[in-house]
């Protein structure tokens, strides 16, 4: 560092009040120890104004521009930092993009606060472009108008704000895109929501438009039948009758046809009417326990002739078991699976038995027959499906027959099975829940030794409020020999029987006037203070009427009766009597 000269010697001695040459010579040292500390400071804070990462300035509000360090300069764009010392008229216009406006403002509040801090501001380039920075400005103290400034470039901050900005901008505009998607896909939504609700209520009204169709069908089915069913029980009356009768050959063949055709007549309608009833749940099984042999004697019995008129040979296993089940409903099961056995089988031999299998027993059916392909077992349960049978006349029924099994085996919860072998035959069979206890052997009346025919003179009354259907009946009870007292209602049977007890009533169960048998029954008990027999004769397969005959503890024969039947029934309950 320079000494200081003669001149700043004596400055300095003077302002210390070291006026003479002694006391000039005592304090030098000190003196210039501390300029030269002056000095390294001046310079330290050069190197730092040369040196800074900031822009770094110092302008007079009156003069202009006075310094600039070399960071500021390269910031506007400038090689030397002298070239930034724009006078005041210019400041405003090279420097500051908002020009004297602005210049004018920042001056303002320079002037009432001192300083500004974090003034942000846009300073123009020597290229002209736009430079985006962050200033502090101090005004000096003790120099009026003296103002220092310090220069950040926030450039890069302002393009993150913006990209930030940007990315704000985008992210709206896909929320408020997905919003409108969502609100879209819900309006959607709703929309498809009311057309569904709308195809709801449209499949709603069909299908009560079409249960009430199939109520009206099925009411109108059993009225249908109920009222073709009267008719037809007199017509086969009257034709049992014919039958029993010695005729000519050829008179012979026609009541023989005509018996045929009523014959299928009745079972079509049965079977429709079986069918209806099973759709329209009006079925409600019956459940006990019952000997196998309860289940399977009648079926035998009924069977074997057929059987044996077709060249059959019908054989029976029957063995120590107890099921529990509806004997009603199982009974018109394998009633099915025997006919079909019958009707399908040409020659050899038919077999009705039963196995264990767990806790169930498996009924069986097995024939000799033509066998059903593999493809159509499943066919063969669907209504009016009828396997080939070849020609027209030996077809019998629409087949309802399998279809109503199958009904009646859900009902009953029951798993049918069946297997075929083309050719060779086929096996129907349903699994029956075995019963816990085997109940004792119903014990049959044993007829009367000598006894023989028990029909021929007993007095019998017939009550039924179709005229027809009384004529036919006495027709054929009297061909049996018996004496038949006929009336319409209570009051014609009791004219009619003169104040003799019958020996047996037939009633049928819906009278006129909304009377049924029953009741005319129990009155004529009452008023004889006999407990006559009585069967039940009615087209009503309703379990209402079941439970009324349970009540009154009369067998039941289903329109239109079977003449082999009728008679079976009343020669058992007269040998009973």
């Amino acid at each position: 560092m320079a000494r200081p000269s003669d001149e700043q010697q004596r400055a300095l001695a003077g302002l210390l009040g070291l006026g003479d040459h002694s006391a000039r010579k005592s304090h030098y040292p000190e003196l210039a120890a501390r300029l030269d500390e002056l000095e390294a400071e001046r310079n330290r804070y050069k190197w730092l104004f040369e040196n800074a990462v900031h822009g770094i300035f110092q302008a007079s509000l009156q003069d202009g521009m006075r310094a600039a360090n070399p960071a500021l300069a390269r910031m506007l764009g400038y090689d030397n930092p002298q070239a930034l010392l724009f006078p005041l008229t210019d400041l405003a216009a090279d420097l500051f993009v908002g020009g004297a406006e602005e210049l004018h403002a920042v001056t303002a509040i320079l002037a009432r606060e001192r300083s500004l801090h974090g003034y942000e501001t846009r300073l123009r380039r020597k290229d002209g472009s736009h430079l985006d920075v962050l200033m502090n400005l101090l005004l000096k103290p003790g120099q009026e108008g003296l103002v220092e400034g310090f220069v950040a470039d926030i450039t890069e901050r302002k393009l993150a704000q913006q990209r930030q900005q940007q990315l704000n901008d985008e992210l709206e505009q896909r929320v408020a895109a997905r919003t409108e998607e969502l609100l879209e896909a819900n309006r959607n939504l709703q929309q498809q929501i009311a057309e569904r609700k709308q195809i709801a209520r449209a499949l709603r009204d069909a299908r009560d438009a079409a249960e009430t169709a199939n109520r009206s069908k099925d009411k109108y089915l059993a009225a249908a039948s109920h009222d073709l069913l009267q008719p037809l029980n007199a017509a086969r009356l009257l034709i049992s009758t014919l039958r029993e009768r010695p005729l000519p050959e050829a008179e012979k063949v026609l009541v023989e046809r005509t018996h045929q055709a009523l014959e299928g007549a009745e079972d079509l309608l049965t079977d429709l009417l079986d069918i209806s009833r099973l759709d329209q749940a009006a079925v409600k099984p019956d459940v006990a326990l019952y000997r196998l042999d309860e289940l399977f004697g009648p079926l035998v019995s009924e069977f074997r002739s057929v059987a044996d008129a077709a060249g059959l040979k019908l054989r029976v296993r029957i063995a120590d078991y107890a099921i529990r089940t509806d004997l009603r409903l199982m009974t018109r099961i394998l009633r099915n699976f025997l006919s079909n056995a019958c009707r399908y089988t040409d020659q050899g031999r038919i077999l009705l038995g039963a196995r264990r299998r767990g806790s169930h027993l498996r009924l069986e059916v097995w024939d000799t027959g033509r066998g059903i392909a593999a493809d159509r077992l499943q066919a063969i349960f669907l209504e009016f499906n009828q396997l080939d049978v070849g020609r027209a006349a030996d077809r019998k029924g629409v087949g309802l027959g399998l279809a109503i099994v199958e009904r009646i085996a859900k009902i009953l919860g029951y798993r049918i099975e069946v297997r075929s072998w083309p050719g060779r035959g086929s096996m129907f069979s349903i699994d029956v829940p075995i019963g816990e206890a085997i109940p004792l052997p119903i014990r049959q009346a044993a007829p009367q030794p000598g006894a023989g025919n028990p029909l021929p003179g007993r007095r019998l009354l017939v009550l039924d409020n179709e005229v027809s259907i009384l004529q036919s009946m006495g027709a054929l009870l009297g061909q049996w020999g018996c004496e038949v007292v006929t009336a319409t209602d209570q009051a014609g049977a009791l004219l009619a029987l003169q104040g003799r007890a019958p020996e047996l009533i037939l009633a049928d169960f819906h009278l006129d006037h909304g009377v049924v048998g029953c009741e005319v029954v129990r009155y004529l008990r009452e008023h004889f203070g006999v407990a006559i027999p009585a069967v039940i004769i009615t087209a009503d397969r309703s379990d209402q009427c079941r439970r009324s005959l349970n009540k009154l503890g009369a067998p039941l024969l289903n329109k239109p009766v079977k003449p082999g039947k009728l008679r079976a029934v009343l020669s058992q309950l007269l040998v009973q009597a």
